[in-house]
């Protein structure tokens, strides 16, 4: 018989053993070296609540998951929206058919409308809901803004119709006061939304019919705390007023369910999510009562979304969705990503569907509950974000809670929106395809109907990131529609290849944001040869690019010559540094460079 042989397992390798041991001090010291005496502060972000983002974190130690209210991942809601009910009930049923565990219905004026929206009436909430059968646990979300209360008692109508049992329903009808209070700045919740608790709790519905929506401040541009602090000042105000007309307090908290934004910016949405869900622990604690999980639903944010190439709304759905579903939404809707242009076709909700599924059954990112929990970054955003939003919810308190606070509050939102939007314009916060790789070729994206201009109104009115870039290339499709040619601007590129090219990039970047189609010369060009290529360009603008050492030799004599040639207006890319008086002498009206208001000077350009 043949001896036996003994397999020898290897040992793992430890990798990091090859690698000396560091702490912080000696990164820190790596790094003070790169800076070369600099403010190690220049690496430390800042958000818009002035919470400050460090470039490295510890591993945080004793952390406490913060479970969400589901069990595995999170549910994906499709959203239906469709002005005509039958096609509206056809969408939902592929939507159903294909992926989607429950509907979004929006109706028209909400808050979440977009321009479009399902019909209130008790006919087109039937014919919408055709064939659906909610008795198989199908989650109903309703955004029906100042319309929830009738639509919610059409909805409950058809259900007793149909002889379903109110309790087995998961129907979440979004009741919203406070909402509908901050779009009509009134003072006072209204005084028919108790009563419709009652009918519906009365019925025998116990899934959430109230909701706090943050969205209403992140639509405007507010900040993350901001948001925070309006959804839990709104909800503790549905708490006393549920409370107030005889509900235990453990019964009106029951009926309360979140609604929030999520956007591309990862760690922020992650963090607020979790923020939010320790932050209403903290009031029910308060209250006395033993705590449960925040009910929260999750939208991709409406801000975030473009009408110029709307296909990287595609990769922003899919970062916020990402990142709604790890900071423990219970259910999330992805808006399809030709929302910011119309109604979206079915293409469209297709990807916006296949989002969720993607993200779940192939890259398996449900099966962790609160995967942030125990990062430093993470943990650190988190306890920051829910102590600013803890003081913002103070301060509503103190003012008489948050309906007293609306008008206070949309002046603070406001004055973020405006930080937002100067950064957008300085590209401080770039938007791709937009303000960063713009694209005037870009070929139409169909939709089922084009988005109605609507005004803005109410305390807290919505905008989007890109808007002010898209009324530029909007004027800029004007022209071209009305002449066969866009605005030019000629670039005037001096000495060889390398020294011009990275100036010259930017520069077509930096005009064809605004809708200005850009001319260049293919090699060096004399002072003169400038002059005869612009004239033969067809522009009336031109900007000169190259180094700093060659516009200092040849700008003025090129600025000259460009004048000379009929340029209206030329622009020098670059900062000017002491080179600024001879060129504004020698014709340069404007300097271009990272940092300078992109919007300011490219109306500017427009008009010149």
């Amino acid at each position: 018989m043949a001896a036996s042989t003994k397999t020898t397992l290897t040992p793992e390798p430890v990798l990091a053993g090859n690698f000396p041991a560091v702490d912080e001090a000696h990164w820190r010291k790596l790094v003070d070296h790169v800076l070369k005496g600099g403010s190690f502060e220049k690496l430390v972000g800042r958000t818009y609540d002035g919470l400050p983002i460090q470039p490295l974190y510890p591993r945080a130690s004793h952390a406490t998951p913060i479970l969400p209210a589901h069990e595995g991942a999170w549910e994906m809601l499709a959203r239906v929206d469709h002005p005509d009910s039958a096609a509206a009930n056809a969408q939902a049923l592929t939507d159903l058919e294909n992926g989607a565990n429950g509907l979004h219905l929006v109706f028209e004026g909400a808050e979440g409308a977009y321009g479009f929206g399902l019909s209130p009436e008790a006919a087109a909430i039937e014919r919408a809901l055709e064939s659906v059968v909610l008795e198989t646990g199908v989650l109903i979300q309703i955004d029906a803004g100042a319309k929830a209360e009738q639509v919610a008692s059409h909805l409950a109508s058809l259900i007793a119709a149909r002889k379903l049992a109110p309790a087995d329903m998961r129907v979440h009808f979004g009741l919203d006061p406070v909402g509908d209070a901050a779009r009509s700045a009134a003072s006072a919740l209204s005084s028919t939304f108790v009563p419709a608790v009652q009918r519906l709790r009365a019925a025998g519905f116990i899934a959430p019919i109230c909701v706090a929506d943050g969205r209403i401040v992140h639509a405007s541009g507010g900040s993350e705390a901001q948001e925070l602090a309006y959804a839990l000042g709104a909800a503790v105000t549905m708490l006393r007023a549920l409370e107030a007309n005889g509900l235990a307090l453990e019964q009106a908290r029951d009926c309360i369910a979140f609604r929030m934004a999520a956007d591309a910016d990862e760690f922020l949405t992650i963090a607020k999510l979790r923020a939010l869900r320790r932050l209403w622990q903290q009031v029910q604690q308060a209250c006395g009562l033993a705590a449960k999980p925040v009910v929260l639903h999750a939208e991709s944010a409406w801000r975030m979304m473009s009408r110029r190439d709307p296909w990287v709304n595609l990769l922003r759905a899919t970062v916020a969705a990402f990142s709604g579903g790890l900071g423990g939404a219970d259910h999330l809707t992805v808006l399809p990503f030709t929302q910011a242009l119309g109604l979206p076709d079915d293409f469209a909700r297709r990807l916006a569907r296949n989002t969720r599924l993607v993200l779940i059954e192939e890259a398996n990112l449900g099966r962790v509950a609160d995967a942030a929990a125990g990062a430093g970054g993470f943990e650190a955003l988190t306890d920051e974000l829910a102590g600013a939003a803890w003081a913002f919810f103070q301060q509503a308190e103190a003012a008489g809670g948050i309906v007293a606070h609306l008008p206070a509050l949309s002046k603070d939102v406001a004055q973020v929106r405006a930080a937002r939007l100067k950064n957008v314009a300085r590209r401080k916060d770039p938007l791709t395809g937009t303000s960063e790789f713009p694209n005037l070729a870009e070929a139409n994206v169909a939709v089922l109907m084009q988005a109605p201009i609507s005004p803005a109104a109410g305390l807290f009115p919505p905008m989007r990131l890109a808007q002010d870039f898209e009324r530029l290339r909007d004027q800029s499709d004007g022209v071209l529609a009305r002449t066969g040619q866009r605005p030019r601007v000629y670039l005037a590129t001096l000495g060889t290849i390398a020294d011009f090219t990275v100036r010259a990039m930017f520069a077509r970047s930096f005009f064809e944001a605004g809708g200005f189609e850009t001319v260049a010369a293919e090699r060096s060009a004399t002072p003169e040869e400038s002059a005869a290529g612009f004239a033969a360009s067809g522009a009336r603008l031109a900007c000169i690019c190259s180094s700093d050492a060659l516009v200092a030799s040849m700008g003025v004599t090129t600025a000259t010559a460009l004048a000379a040639a009929g340029a209206r207006h030329i622009y020098s890319a670059g900062r000017p540094g002491e080179l600024e008086a001879p060129l504004r002498a020698g014709g340069v009206a404007e300097f271009i460079f990272a940092g300078c208001d992109l919007i300011e000077v490219l109306e500017r350009a427009q008009q010149s």
